[in-house]
């Protein structure tokens, strides 16, 4: 018998039903492209109130300021080491750094050369890329001039940037008059200052990876402000009539920063006129505090680059995910370059199987209250010159915090609760604290003391 759909409308709802429940069957719970985008911006040497939103005032900051109040910032970041190589090993493997073989700075020449970055380790931009990420370093290296140790052996798709460490001139991109910018291992020699050629790779890069439907992870690691202290001079006059009081040294800091502030305010616009903003966790730091010799503002911390007072080691730092993290959130959680790895691959939902020393603090991005696990934190630096080519220490346990500023100083021993510009030196009122503390980073010197950090023969 035919039916008459006017006459008998239940049949034809039946249908749709059908129809629309197949097609939401047809829906798979996730795909690689909604996994998060990921970019970790890196600035080098960049002190912990060298930001307006960190409370700088002869300071502009509006694109990092305002990528910081769009997600969540931290008043407790922590560089794994006062000086570059060591954090950029930290941050790469969730591991410290003497544990992968970098416990001081990557140079030039051997022998003024403290690391050698462990070929064996993990690395993020690996595991990302296990799980279907796209993965980009743009800008500073700094783990290695020579096979096994370039970037597209480790875990990088595709590397623009700067081998090495610092620059001598940022329009040469010369260091010890060696060539060290690279397109994957093709030499190449663009013109320009640094800090334009970072952001402006980073967004070609950016624009092709949107199109396609894997997610990417972007490593954008900038030279500045490190020194020279270089700024181009269109922002250095900015500089000078905006704040008429400014020493001259200070001006030049200050006017690097902006510039590099600006060149990362065009990688943001870059992000949001690709349409993928929402679902683009992105992460600033710096690798650790900023050079005093230079002009840098440490804000109220003691110390600067070099030294294991908290002013070498504080760092700003934020996280933004629209799509996840709380616009004007803000974190007392202390952490450390090295969480990234755990925290980014819980973001991806990618497992790390193997035993890492950074820890998960995805659940504080998101809103949950979260202890970490109860755990010894420690910063080490290997240095030739005036150190001889011996490494200098510290550990932070609760309040308390053990160090010594140079291999030839006592160990000090402060409580940062009570005292956190480190003024009072407790190592004697307090013993069996010094003792415990002494103890832990003796157990973690032989357990760093089985790490090769020079060239096999």
């Amino acid at each position: 018998m035919k039916l008459n759909p006017a006459s008998h409308p239940m049949p034809q709802l039946t249908l749709t039903f059908i129809i629309i429940f197949a097609a939401l069957c047809s829906v798979q719970p996730s795909t690689a492209a909604e996994k998060p985008n990921i970019i970790v911006i890196l600035a080098d040497d960049l002190g912990f109130g060298d930001l307006s939103s960190y409370g700088a005032k002869d300071m502009r900051t509006p694109h990092v300021d305002r990528l910081l109040n769009e997600g969540m910032k931290f008043s407790n970041a922590y560089a794994n080491c006062p000086v570059c190589s060591p954090t950029r090993a930290a941050l790469l493997t969730g591991q410290y750094p003497d544990m992968v073989g970098v416990p001081g700075v990557i140079r030039t020449h051997a022998e003024n050369n403290w690391g050698y970055f462990l070929p064996q380790a993990v690395t993020l931009p690996q595991l990302l890329r296990g799980a279907g990420y796209r993965t980009a370093i743009v800008g500073k290296w700094h783990l290695g001039l020579e096979s096994p140790n370039m970037p597209n052996q480790r875990g990088f798709d595709y590397f623009h940037g700067f081998l090495g460490d610092m620059m001598d001139d940022y329009y040469t991109h010369r260091r010890h008059d060696n060539n060290y910018m690279r397109e994957d291992s093709k030499t190449i020699e663009p013109t320009g200052h640094a800090t334009d050629l970072f952001s402006d790779w980073a967004i070609q890069w950016i624009n092709t990876e949107a199109k396609t439907p894997a997610p990417f992870f972007l490593y954008l690691a900038y030279n500045a402000p490190h020194t020279p202290i270089q700024p181009p001079a269109d922002w250095l006059e900015k500089v000078r009539k905006r704040e008429p009081n400014i020493t001259e040294k200070r001006a030049k800091l200050v006017a690097l920063i902006e510039h590099l502030d600006d060149g990362i305010g065009r990688v943001l616009a870059a992000v949001e006129q690709a349409g993928i903003e929402k679902n683009t966790l992105i992460v600033f730091a710096s690798d650790n505090g900023g050079q005093l010799s230079v002009g840098a503002n440490n804000g109220p911390w003691r110390g600067g680059k070099e030294d294991m007072y908290e002013g070498g080691l504080r760092i700003p730092f934020g996280v933004r995910w629209p799509s996840k993290i709380a616009p004007r959130s803000e974190s007392p959680q202390p952490v450390l370059s090295m969480d990234l790895l755990p925290t980014l691959c819980a973001a991806a939902e990618v497992p790390v199987t193997h035993k890492i020393d950074g820890l998960n603090f995805l659940p504080t991005l998101l809103g949950t209250t979260q202890t970490l696990s109860p755990r010894d934190t420690l910063w080490v630096r290997r240095e030739g010159g005036r150190y001889h080519g011996q490494d200098y220490y510290a550990l932070r346990r609760g309040p308390w915090k053990l160090l010594h500023n140079s291999p030839f100083s006592p160990l000090e021993l402060y409580r940062l609760d009570d005292d956190p510009q480190e003024t009072d030196e407790l190592s004697k009122k307090h013993p069996q604290q010094f003792q415990e503390l002494e103890k832990a980073l003796r157990a973690h010197l032989q357990r760093a003391g089985r790490i090769p950090w020079q060239k096999p023969d």
